[in-house]
């Protein structure tokens, strides 16, 4: 039987690089990706520091993967088989992939939905990911490469589609001014969606000098330190004292969403993007009587491919994103190195192929 190697998930602090069985050939909804580049999400990191949390302890319902599985789902690559013919997508192509399982037959996913199908999980989370040489992925995620988006640029779509479907969910329009909260990978990649978006305003809240600096020189309007500047204060009186259109939290801190209410303006909206848990609190007058609205936003919905195509067309550039490229081999070191300093890197990607 073939081997590979595969940066694999036990517990909380146990990666390990390990030598396991090739995937199998993919069923007829599968696709099997021999991996280029794959980057380490916010996700990865908390399930290696505290996990499981969207591991499943046993076998997931749909896929019936359990632990152990090697983590990572921001993934490029080669196909090297397909489970059924896809139009426009052959043997040899190089593609991202949309992550996200679905069941294709419940009331969600025939809306088209899919990233809310009750049985949903991801590659790497749900099944076995993509830190390792070849992963199966699901096929109607497939979007094959433009010879002009290079294999690591492509890695950045999924993190980047997550900023983009933010950014679509709270309807940014031409002229509007928007307050992130939160300069890391998701902050980043709303402001970025934002601008294509047309935002004429973009405020940025963010401890992290390094953070803001660099945001600064992606085209944000002002970035504040939240611990020296009365943020909400400066961004009203920056707007013509009407408060900024939208809000996006790219935190999920809860306190951060409660503080968000107060300072979108009267009948804007705010977006959660930041995956957070707990219990936000909000004066309700102030969401009723401003009729002001408060969204949920979850990872993407056919917003890769769009990601892609912006890409390609010239409009998105990622790598501001990655800022660290490391072996597969050098993995768990570089998961030890992430935990103990989240500021060092926006995004990191590794690779099995060799540096």
């Amino acid at each position: 039987m073939k081997k590979m190697q595969a940066l694999r998930w036990h517990g909380a602090r146990d990666l390990r690089l390990e030598e396991v069985p090739d995937p199998p050939e993919p069923r007829p909804h599968e696709a099997l990706v021999d991996v280029s580049w794959c980057g380490v999400c916010g996700t990865d990191l908390h399930e290696f520091l505290e996990g499981p949390h969207m591991i499943r302890e046993g076998p997931h319902p749909l896929t019936g993967a359990a632990p152990p599985l090697a983590l990572g789902h921001e993934l490029s690559g080669t196909v090297v088989a397909l489970g059924t013919k896809v139009p426009g997508i052959a043997v040899g192509d190089r593609v991202t992939a949309d992550p996200v399982w679905r069941c294709g037959v419940c009331f969600w996913c025939a809306r088209g939905e899919y990233h809310i199908c009750p049985k949903s999980g991801s590659v790497g989370l749900a099944s076995p990911g993509a830190f390792a040489d070849r992963v199966t992925v699901p096929i109607a995620g497939l979007t094959r490469l433009p010879d002009n988006v290079s294999d690591d640029m492509a890695a950045a779509a999924e993190p980047l589609a997550v900023g983009l479907h933010a950014v679509t969910r709270a309807g940014v329009r031409p002229g509007d001014n928007v307050l992130v909260v939160g300069g890391g990978p998701i902050g980043v990649a709303v402001v970025l969606a934002a601008r294509i978006a047309g935002a004429a305003g973009l405020y940025v809240s963010e401890p992290l000098k390094g953070r803001r600096e660099l945001l600064l020189g992606l085209g944000v309007t002002e970035a504040y330190d939240p611990r020296e500047t009365d943020v909400r204060r400066e961004v009203f009186l920056k707007t013509n004292r009407i408060g900024p259109d939208v809000v996006i939290d790219a935190t999920g801190v809860p306190a951060l969403a409660g503080q968000a209410v107060a300072t979108v303006r009267r009948g804007g909206k705010v977006v959660l993007a930041g995956v957070g848990h707990g219990s936000v609190e909000f004066d309700m007058g102030q969401l009723v009587f401003y009729e002001r609205s408060v969204l949920g936003t979850l990872g993407y919905n056919f917003d890769i491919p769009r990601v892609i195509d912006l890409m390609s067309t010239g409009r998105l550039d990622a790598s501001p994103l990655i800022t660290g490229r490391f072996s597969l081999s050098e993995g768990a070191g570089v998961f030890a190195d992430l935990a103990a300093d989240r500021a060092r890197h926006l995004k990191v990607l590794l690779t099995p192929k060799g540096l």
